[in-house]
């Protein structure tokens, strides 16, 4: 354990954030930057005096409970958060489950596609974040449970909306197949994960054919270039698929994109209208 190394990194830490940004009055009488000590420790649900013991080098050993809850308090981004654990002579095991947090900057990305459908995804398949082609396109997942947001799940188990299995894409069995090996990695990436376990659980007891797929133990899975979707409205829409991974948060990035000068082409710029209205159901 670094003692001076780590009481200079929370000072650093403490003294860049400003008390609006964690919810505090910013008050008349603060001689120094930031946050002061006490609010810290309170943030962080520790004694003040803990704290001060660590920012002046003289505290033992903090627990990996008590490093969370000061990376937690502070702020502190992965990096910094690795590096305190590191400090404090505790490296940071794995993670317990895979991110759902999207940077910023991603969904930014995504919502200046305006001629693509765009959405991040888990490692579990969970819909994060999306624009607002994209919910023309499949389903406005703001207006779903979280639960009904995670693709595996609604391949295998559903619900199918208006009878078509995952907004009827044309690759279903190619998608239950690669989904189901992308899962069992993920599975032993994350093995600790209890909404991973219920989730294969629930998969295993509700679906033969995820059970059968799951029995392989395969776990490499081909790319999908090119899928239809049998959309309600517009018809078939047949578009190119890219994926970015973002390999810090083990998300990916999937944009579908038309060919120009195609009839699919011709429909997305519907959607993009249209949005999620339902013209097809009477008003």
């Amino acid at each position: 354990m670094d003692r001076r190394e780590m009481a200079d990194f929370l000072r650093s830490r403490r003294e860049r954030i400003a008390p609006g940004d964690v919810g505090l009055p910013a008050g008349p009488r603060r001689r120094t930057p930031g946050l002061r000590r006490e609010e810290v420790a309170q943030l962080a649900f520790i004694s003040t005096e803990y704290y001060t013991r660590l920012e002046q080098a003289r505290a033992p050993h903090p627990s990996r409970e008590v490093l969370a809850q000061l990376a937690r308090a502070l702020r502190l981004t992965d990096a910094e958060r690795a590096h305190l654990h590191h400090l404090a002579g505790a490296p940071p095991g794995p993670p317990p489950g895979p991110a759902r947090e999207v940077r910023q900057s991603i969904v930014d990305l995504i919502h200046r596609l305006p001629h693509a459908a765009a959405t991040v995804i888990s490692a579990t398949f969970e819909i994060l974040a999306w624009n607002d082609l994209a919910a023309a396109l499949m389903e406005d997942f703001s207006a779903l449970p979280r639960r009904d947001r995670n693709l595996v799940r609604r391949a295998f188990l559903g619900p199918h909306r208006d009878g078509r299995t995952l907004y009827g894409v044309s690759d279903v069995a190619e998608f239950a197949r690669n989904s189901t090996q992308q899962l069992r990695a993920a599975a032993a990436r994350y093995p600790d994960d209890p909404e991973l376990t219920a989730l294969i659980g629930e998969l295993l007891d509700g679906s033969a054919e995820f059970t059968r797929l799951w029995a392989a133990h395969d776990v490499t899975a081909a790319p999908t270039l090119r899928k239809t979707f049998d959309h309600p409205v517009v018809g078939p829409v047949t578009v190119n698929c890219d994926v970015l991974d973002i390999a810090d948060r083990d998300q990916r990035v999937v944009i579908y994109t038309a060919t120009p000068g195609t009839p699919s082409e011709e429909a997305l710029r519907l959607l993009s209208v249209i949005g999620t209205q339902r013209l097809d159901v009477p008003g």
